[in-house]
């Protein structure tokens, strides 16, 4: 096995462009990442990385090399699923990315039910608002809420999501309650911002009486975290377009209270975005399956969520 890990400990660090990064996504110290390439690179009788102080740059060989491996380690990976649909018996360490709310709502609480079913699977869910690669931080699977823009990745749709415009009374005693979203720019309301590094300038789109419309609105708060604009809205400082699963409990006990209702915010898509690599994994198939069972009827909003 140790050719394969040298070869795995390449493809990772050719695809992340550096040795730490590859030795923490492979759960390795640096100098073990180190001496698999060298160890790789003298049974190659190659170079395949010129090395500086300050940088990694695959060599010609490098680049050629990878193409190559990477089949190697797909032609491997298919045997082994072979085997493990042979014996029914799936095992290995799968890696789940979500978005804050979704992983922690309805990811996460399901986690435990699953491992049990299947004890010979190590999950290792990463929870994070902003949009991640699959490949290059190597993921197995990604639940997401919008449009993906990597049209070379396969979409599983789980439902369209409701979303509500919301604000806690106190918000709405002081500022008033907008009915549509014409009042949220013509009032200046304080809106709620999810926005990551690099994004373009922020709109909602709501469902007008003409259809679906974009609204540039304008507030002062602005976070990658969507439960900061929750804890925002809360306490009274906005307007916040949240999913309504991640607000059903805030909005039943009146914390929070729904705004522009004659506009309500176009719904969102969830689904599960995957390689068609990893698609062909039992384990990632069967995480896929018993989540999306658990979390459908939730996320339409036809069961309350707790």
């Amino acid at each position: 096995m140790s050719y394969l890990d040298n070869i795995r400990t390449f493809v990772r660090v050719y695809e992340l462009g550096s040795m730490s990064a590859a030795a923490r996504d492979l759960r390795i110290s640096p100098a073990v990442t180190s001496a698999r390439i060298s160890q790789l690179e003298g049974h190659l009788s190659v170079r395949l990385f010129q090395r500086t102080t300050r940088s990694l740059t695959p060599t010609e060989q490098g680049r050629a090399f990878y193409g190559g491996a990477c089949e190697i380690l797909e032609s491997v990976a298919n045997a082994e699923t072979q085997v493990v649909n042979i014996t029914e018996n799936p095992k290995g360490a799968l890696y789940v990315a979500a978005p804050l709310g979704v992983g922690r709502r309805l990811i996460a609480p399901h986690v435990p039910d699953f491992l049990a079913l299947y004890p010979e699977i190590t999950l290792r869910l990463r929870l994070t608002d902003r949009k991640v690669d699959l490949t290059t931080e190597g993921l197995d699977l990604a639940f997401f809420l919008g449009e993906p823009e990597d049209s070379n990745l396969r979409i599983r749709k789980i439902a369209d999501v409701q979303r509500i415009l919301c604000a806690a009374p106190a918000y709405i005693a002081k500022r008033g309650t907008p009915a549509s979203g014409d009042d949220l720019i013509a009032d200046r309301h304080e809106c709620l911002n999810l926005r990551f590094p690099g994004a373009s300038e922020f709109q909602w789109r709501l469902m007008t009486q003409e259809g679906p419309k974009k609204f540039r609105v304008q507030g002062r708060y602005e976070s990658d975290d969507g439960d900061v604009l929750t804890d925002w809205a809360l306490s009274g400082n906005g307007i916040a377009m949240k999913p309504v699963f991640e607000v059903a409990e805030h909005i039943k006990a009146g914390r929070l209270v729904p705004v522009a209702t004659k506009t309500p915010p176009v719904p969102i898509q969830m689904a599960c975005l995957f390689t068609h690599r990893r698609r062909q994994d039992p384990k990632t198939r069967l995480f896929m399956d018993f989540v999306i069972d658990r979390i459908s009827a939730v996320v339409r909003g036809d069961q309350d969520p707790r």
